[in-house]
Order: C-alpha cells, then structure tokens, then sequence
C-alpha cells in the first residue's frame, strides 16, 4: 500500500505539537502558582519539578511526559492502513518519536525552550520496543540507586538501548537498531553540559525524596 503522506505529515504535525505540551510549565502554574523554569537548574522537565516541587507535581509531570512520547506512537498508526511491522509502519513510527521528542525539546508553547526528553524517549521506546524499554528502565534505577546522579543514569539508560535492540533483542531492523543509535546520541547531546560537570566532578547528587540542587 502506498505510504498515506498527507496523513502521515499531519500525524508528524500532531504529535510534535502533543510533544510540545509544556507539562512542567503548565502543571507548576496551574496547581503551585510556580514557573518551574524561573528556579532550580531553570529546565523545564521532570527532574526540576522534583526538585522545585516535590514529587506531588514530579510524578504527574513524568508520567504526563512519558505518555507525551508513548500516545502517538501508539495511536496514530493504526488509521494508515499500513502493515504493521513493514517498512513504512516501522518508519512512520520512528519519525512520530522523533517529532514527540524534538517537540518537548523545542516546545512551541514554551518559547522552544523545553526539557532534556528522557521522559518522552522514554515513552517512544516503551511504544516502539517495550522490551528495550524495560532494559533502560532498570539500567537507569540500578544506576542511581548506586550513583544518585540522574543524569549520569540517564545517559546510561541512553546508551543501554541500541545495545539491547542489536545485542540482547537482535532485532533484525536496521531502521530499529538506527533509531536506537540516533536517540541514544540525542540524549548524549541534551546532557553535554552534565557530561561535562561529571567529568569535573561538579554534578550533584541528588534523592526523589528531596530534589533541591541537582542541575539534571
């Protein structure tokens, strides 16, 4: 079946701008009265609502922000009519992570100026290859449970996903083992900052009980 393009742009369109909800933002003004982006390390993420807020608003914001990744994945492809696991299905749903992603980093309701998007990589992966996911997810608390660095346990996580598609899955895709590279490298630059101050041993350490001076 040949790939539905107008579909297929508005689809890209959609879930950039379901990317682009300022979850943070909106969650800390509507219910605290606060801009998460005007405290803490400033970004307008998961990670700062814990720290500015505490996890009454930190929980909602991330499990908001990882179904800002998982929804449209999920949802959108099932009106193409494509088969599912054929090519175009495979890189439609690539491209619908991808527009999640870039829309939380780049919101267009917040100045484009959004978060760091492990929460909604997060919930692409989840769509796309919830075994990966699974894999991530426990790299990421093993990690900080040892380190309490999030971001060193984000890029951990990062980087546990295209090992588990092409060593622990081996899935035969070369779109999936793609995607899993190119989103492990978007990670590794929205924390070229962290990677730094851990290299100096300047990032700080922090607890979901009582986030306050992490810079993640």
């Amino acid at each position: 079946m040949e790939f539905p393009w107008v579909y297929g742009i508005a689809s890209i369109v959609i879930a950039y701008l379901i990317g682009s909800i300022p979850t943070s933002v909106w969650w800390g003004k509507t219910f605290f009265g606060v801009d998460v982006r005007e405290h803490g390390s400033h970004n307008a993420g998961a990670t700062n609502t814990f720290r500015v807020l505490g996890p009454k608003a930190g929980v909602p914001v991330l499990f908001i922000d990882i179904l800002k990744g998982f929804l449209p994945v999920r949802i959108l492809p099932n009106f193409t009519q494509l088969e599912a696991d054929s090519g175009p299905w495979m890189w439609f749903r690539m491209a619908l992570v991808g527009a999640t992603v870039i829309g939380h980093l780049y919101p267009v309701f917040a100045n484009f100026k959004g978060g760091k998007g492990v929460a909604t990589s997060l919930g692409g992966v989840l769509a796309v290859h919830p075994g990966a996911a699974g894999i991530c997810i426990l790299v990421f608390a093993v990690i900080f449970a040892l380190s309490r660095y999030v971001s060193l346990s984000s890029l951990c996580a990062a980087l546990a996903f295209p090992i588990a598609v092409a060593l622990i899955f081996q899935d035969p895709s070369a779109v999936k083992v793609g995607f899993a590279i190119v989103l492990c490298a978007l990670v590794f630059f929205t924390h070229r900052e962290n990677i730094i101050r851990l290299i100096r041993g300047q990032e700080n350490r922090m607890s979901f009980a009582g986030m306050r001076n992490d810079r993640s």
